[in-house]
């Protein structure tokens, strides 16, 4: 596989069009409900982060990025990828002596007045920069996806921005294979936007455990972040986890064992940022079981719904966490092709505030389809969750997480489906509903399809995928929920065995945040007139 050298960019998200204002769901004070009157735009910029893939020199990753065909976006505009790097002492010094010119080019103003004495090393260091200045993954157009490769342990964090047409609902995969060695298997993540604040339930600093929160900066200024652990007794005394810098347009892991001496199973990670912006994303690796991503938790909330489990799971462990003071009661179901059932033993759930809790449902699923379904049982507070997942038996296990997610909305899409390894799971709660699914063209050809499905109340279903006719590469997906107020939650799962052993990955699919209300001209005018 080629190796891509990949660059540095700046990446931001705003949600909200150019062309209008934000507006507030109540009413004026003339009685007129502002929020009937607004316009449904598609958002014009977008940022996306992604996690540096891995540290082993087996790991082969590929990149799929993919913005879906968005009804008033049009086709102008541009999505790019580059190479957050990972700093070091000698790098920032390095960046604050440089300057840019007039003529928009960077220069060294430490060689000002100098004559060109600079050595090989860094001739090559610059030789290196102009290279890394090429974007890649740049689309041809929405609706049709573009990969990209890179190999071994060298392949950088990303950093994206998208404008224009090819902003509104623009995901990118990132799906990393690791053949042998601590982690092995199939590793996926979804690229996040940058937040201030993210859960982690379902991290472990036990002996068998190597886990690494990566935290991406997209921003022109350092950022700053705490990162928290809470055990089974509360909250874990850490050395370091204060006050940590990211610098500008940059990438740090922070390997968890490395913030506390104590060995837990299950912890939960609080990365609460102070100032700026991150992504971030942990990498989970198992001496025996494999590794994989592990995205965050949708926000605390007191239901909560984990789609999507694999049907052949051989064990389940429910991971929550209950932030505050306050403790939390919950009711256990999952929602099977049949209905809403209350696993075995498992009828409801203690979590103490403060604390984490897990609990082993062990092959929950029993052969279908499943996710998870947690509901207050008397006014809980609430909570974050995850599970860990776990396909095969013995020596030829591997590991998955699913995140809590949030809902599909109007639409969510996934990128890096192939023809016979990608499973869908929708699930529908509190209700029945339709839902319209649509595979896009190849990255190397073929004919977008779409099919839709009713989801029952209650109910989770492995849906047959519609393929795209004549599908050459891989394909996105997009997922659009056409009745309107009943949620719908959504994940999609890739499977790849290698030597017997049953690699997979699973990405939630909440909703795209490609269009935003605002308001119509003459609104605008109104309140500018006030």
């Amino acid at each position: 596989m080629n190796r891509t050298t990949l660059s540095l960019i700046a990446g931001t998200v705003a949600l909200a069009a150019i062309t209008g204002f934000a507006t507030l769901s109540e009413p004026d004070a003339s009685g007129t409900d502002t929020a009937e009157e607004a316009a449904v735009l598609p958002v014009e910029r977008s940022g996306l982060l992604c996690p540096a893939p891995s540290a082993s020199d087996l790991a082969e990753t590929t990149y799929t990025s993919f913005t879906p065909v968005t009804k008033g976006a049009g086709s102008d505009g541009s999505a790019q990828l580059q190479a957050a790097p990972r700093e070091s002492a000698d790098t920032d010094a390095t960046e604050d002596e440089e300057k840019t010119s007039g003529d928009g080019q960077t220069t060294d103003k430490a060689d000002d007045g100098k004559a060109d004495t600079d050595n090989a090393d860094t001739d090559k260091a610059d030789d290196d920069k102009k290279t890394a200045a090429k974007p890649v993954l740049a689309p041809k157009a929405p609706g049709t996806p573009v990969t990209g490769e890179t190999s071994g342990a060298d392949g950088p964090a990303l950093v994206g921005t998208a404008e224009g047409g090819f902003a509104p609902g623009w995901t990118v995969q990132q799906t990393t294979q690791v053949t042998a060695g601590n982690g092995r298997g199939l590793l996926g993540v979804t690229c996040t936007a940058p937040d201030t604040e993210f859960w982690f339930p379902g991290v472990s600093t036990a002996a068998d455990r190597t886990d690494y929160v990566h935290l991406t900066n997209p921003d022109d200024s350092a950022a700053v972040a705490d990162i928290e652990l809470y055990g089974k007794d509360g909250a874990v005394a850490t050395t370091v986890g204060e006050g940590l810098t990211i610098p500008a347009h940059s990438t740090e892991p922070v390997l968890l064992s490395t913030l506390t001496g104590e060995k837990q199973d299950d912890l939960t990670v609080h990365v609460n940022v102070r100032s700026g912006r991150v992504g971030a994303a942990v990498q989970a690796l198992d001496d025996k079981l494999g590794g994989d991503w592990l995205a965050a938790s949708a926000d605390p909330a007191g239901t909560l719904v984990v789609p999507g489990i694999p049907k052949d799971a051989t064990a389940v462990r429910l991971v929550v966490f209950a932030p505050g003071d306050a403790d939390a009661d919950l009711k256990v179901q999952l929602a099977a092709p049949t209905g809403l059932i209350t696993p075995a033993g498992q009828e409801t759930l203690h979590v103490k505030g403060g604390m984490t809790t897990a609990v082993d449902l062990g092959d929950v699923t029993r052969g279908e389809a499943g996710s998870l379904v947690l509901t207050p049982a008397d006014g809980s507070s609430p909570v974050v969750a995850a599970v860990r997942v776990v396909r095969g038996k013995g020596d030829k296990q591997e590991s998955a997480f699913i995140p809590a997610t949030g809902q599909v909305g109007t639409r969510a899409s996934v990128a890096g489906n192939g023809a016979k390894d990608t499973t869908l799971s929708l699930t529908a709660p509190t209700g029945t509903a339709k839902v319209k699914v649509t595979a896009s063209a190849g990255t190397g050809g073929g004919t977008p399809a779409s099919q839709t499905y009713t989801i029952k109340q209650g109910t989770t279903q492995d849906v047959q995928l519609p393929v795209p006719a004549g599908l050459k590469g891989t394909y996105a997906l997009t997922v659009e929920n056409l009745t309107a107020g009943t949620p719908v939650y959504a994940s999609r799962t890739l499977t790849a065995t290698d030597g017997g052993i049953p690699g997979f990955t699973v990405q939630a699919l909440p909703d795209d945040r490609g269009t935003v209300a605002v308001p119509e001209a003459d609104e605008d005018l109104r309140v500018l007139q006030k």
